[in-house]
C-alpha cells in the first residue's frame, strides 16, 4: 500500500445479501443504539462482564452521537453500516481499525443486531470488507479476535477465510467462568 493511502475513502460495497455503506448518523443512530445495547453484542464485544446495558442517559446519548457523527471523517479507520439488502435496513456495523500502515495490516470487527443474525449476512459482510482491504487497499493482513464462547462469530470468520492463529487463555471473566480469546487472521496470500 502506498504511504499516502489512508482509509479516507468511504466506499459502498455491494454483495448478494448485504450492502456496506458509510455511516449516515441521523438515519443510523436508532439502529446503532439498539445494536450497542443488544445483550449478545454486549456479551461478545465487551472486555468485561456486562450483564445489562449501561443506562441510556443524556451523557451516553451525546457520546454515541459524537462518535458516529465523526466516523466518515476518520482517515485511520473505516466504519461501515451493514445493510440487509432484502429489507433495505441497517442491521449493524463493520469496521477496519487499528491500522498498522508500515506493516500493511489492520483489525476487523463486526457487530450485528438480532435482525442481522443467522442468515449469512455477517459472513458476507466480513468477506466483502476483507476483500476491499486486501485488493483495493493493498493490505497484507487483516486480523481479529473472538471470544471462545462466540460460536456464531467463529463460524462466520472461518467461512469468510480467517484462520486461527492462537488462543489467549482466560482473558475474560464472565460470571463464574474464564473465557479464552481466539486470534484469527487472513493474509493477502491466502486471499488470492
Amino acid at each position: 500500500m502506498p504511504a499516502t493511502t489512508t482509509f479516507a475513502d468511504k466506499p459502498t460495497l455491494v454483495g448478494e445479501k448485504v450492502l456496506l455503506r458509510p455511516v449516515r448518523p441521523e438515519e443510523d443512530l436508532p439502529m446503532l443504539r439498539a445494536v450497542i445495547d443488544d445483550p449478545d453484542v454486549l456479551r461478545y464485544t465487551s472486555d468485561a462482564h456486562t450483564p445489562a446495558p449501561p443506562v441510556w442517559d443524556e451523557a451516553r446519548e451525546r457520546r454515541v452521537v459524537d462518535w458516529y457523527t465523526t466516523r466518515n471523517e476518520q482517515t485511520d479507520r473505516l466504519d461501515l453500516i451493514v445493510v440487509d439488502r432484502a429489507t433495505g435496513r441497517g442491521v449493524g456495523e463493520i469496521v477496519l481499525n487499528e491500522w498498522d500502515e508500515p506493516n500493511r495490516a489492520c483489525n476487523l470487527r463486526i457487530a450485528l443486531g438480532p435482525d442481522g443474525r443467522d442468515r449469512g449476512l455477517g459472513t458476507e459482510a466480513v468477506r466483502l470488507l476483507t476483500d476491499h482491504a486486501i485488493r483495493a487497499l493493498g493490505l497484507n493482513r487483516v486480523s481479529l479476535s473472538v471470544y471462545a464462547f462466540n460460536g456464531r462469530g467463529r463460524r462466520a470468520y472461518q467461512k469468510a477465510g480467517f484462520r486461527v492463529e492462537g488462543v489467549r487463555r482466560q482473558v475474560l471473566r464472565y460470571g463464574d467462568e474464564w473465557i479464552d480469546d481466539i486470534d484469527m487472521a487472513v493474509l493477502a496470500e491466502d486471499w488470492a
